[in-house]
């Protein structure tokens, strides 16, 4: 005579999320069903749930310091786009040995230039304005329009800009002599 032995099974429950109640059905069969005891899990671990947190965390901290100083980089910008404007008139004026025309507008905020065959018009964006431009044989000006000449012997004086913000203020100076040009933070003579 054979002994029979019947194996106890637990019955445990299975956890996640289901589309419809027949997954739930089959599921639960699987469970009930001596022969299948692989039961495949549903959801996140606690250890995956940790990392996404890390990495969220780790994202925000490396792009919210972008945003706390966003009027003092656009300001910086538009600094920029004026510096990189005078040197491209610059160099364009001594290769192709033509005259360019440089103007600031400081009623509307804006400059342009023109040569032979381009011209464009730039505004400032946002709250930036141009309170002044320096130039020595015009001194100090601050409001109306400036108009500089570019040519294959470069223009005759310096140029100065002051540009503002808030509170915040930048200076973008000129060299005549070679072209080039700085940045600074600040109202700078």
């Amino acid at each position: 005579m054979a002994l029979m032995v019947e194996k106890d099974i637990m019955q445990t429950s299975q956890t996640g999320i289901f589309k419809n109640s027949n997954e739930l059905q089959v599921t639960s069969d699987k469970l009930k069903n001596k022969d299948s005891l692989l039961v495949t899990p549903v959801g996140f671990t606690l250890l995956e749930l940790v990392i996404v947190i890390f990495i969220i965390s780790l994202i925000t901290t490396l792009v919210m310091p972008s945003f706390w100083h966003i009027g003092e980089n656009e300001l910086k910008y538009e600094a920029r786009r004026l510096s990189g404007t005078l040197r491209y008139i610059y160099n364009e004026a001594v290769a192709k040995k033509q005259a360019y025309i440089f103007k600031v507008n400081l009623n509307d905020e804006s400059w342009e230039f023109e040569g032979d065959k381009e011209k464009k018009e730039i505004s400032l964006k946002g709250d930036v304005e141009i309170t002044d431009v320096i130039i020595p044989s015009l001194s100090e000006v601050s409001r109306g329009e400036v108009i500089v000449e570019f040519g294959p012997t470069n223009p005759q004086e310096p140029i100065i800009l002051h540009l503002k913000k808030g509170n915040s203020e930048y200076t973008v100076i000129f060299n005549h002599l070679n072209g080039r040009t700085k940045v600074l933070k600040g109202y700078v003579l």
